[in-house]
């Protein structure tokens, strides 16, 4: 299957995702995870017109991010640790794993030494798998209510990772329970900016996290294939 068939596959499905769940497809934004492939090949899906890119690992990221600059929106979606967000801040123009204070701290400082706003996603443990990242559900609000005090950090919806099930339909209530905790927060916060997005749904599971609201998508092997 070329890039050009798995594009126009996604975006087939996406749209039948859309019509099912009454929703508009200009509202969901595709990142294509670019982390198992080469820097021609995400250069090849940002020609398409897939610009915004999805990466775990700035030493993984650098050489596409350098061939990139400029063309695409680049999204920092793994785990990340204090000491490498020096790394990050200032390259990336999102960052959809914010979980902690001492992680928001780091974010904030070096987005004060650069003079920039970084957008944020709280990255919430929803599944309750202790190998997944992120905080659980019930500890969000107080944290939102911390990062009150962190003007250099946008914060602009939340993101987490379903577990991987045989069956997609399995996933759906970790995404509904990710919508319905964004729907909660806004009611409860009366947050300046409510939060909009749910950064949701990959590979295998995409169509249903749009069914349940998702306005980020992450996907990678589905999109732009794998290369070893």
């Amino acid at each position: 299957m070329t890039l050009q068939d798995r594009l126009r596959d996604v975006e087939s499905r996406l749209q039948e995702a859309c019509h099912r769940s009454g929703r508009d497809r200009k509202d969901i934004q595709v990142i294509a995870v670019t982390k198992y492939v080469s820097v021609a090949t995400a250069d090849a899906v940002v020609s398409q017109g897939v610009t915004h890119i999805g990466e775990n690992r700035w030493p993984d990221s650098k050489a596409k991010w350098e061939s990139l600059q400029g063309q695409a929106v680049f999204h920092y979606i793994g785990s990340l640790q204090t000491n490498k967000v020096k790394d990050v801040v200032g390259r990336f123009d999102y960052i959809h794993s914010l979980d902690r204070i001492s992680l928001a701290e780091a974010i904030a400082q070096r987005a004060e030494t650069l003079d920039i706003v970084i957008p944020c996603l709280v990255q919430v443990n929803v599944s309750g798998e202790q190998s997944k990242h992120g905080m659980s559900p019930e500890h969000v609000s107080d944290f939102i209510q911390q990062l009150a005090t962190y003007p250099r950090i946008r914060l602009i919806g939340l993101m987490t990772m379903a577990p991987y099930e045989s069956e997609p339909e399995e996933t759906r209530p970790i995404f509904r329970a990710l919508r319905q905790l964004r729907d909660q927060l806004n009611h409860d916060l009366a947050l300046e900016t409510p939060l909009k997005e749910l950064s949701m749904g990959m590979s295998n599971d995409f169509e249903v996290a749009v069914e349940e609201g998702a306005t980020m998508v992450r996907l990678g092997t589905v999109l732009v294939g794998k290369e070893e």
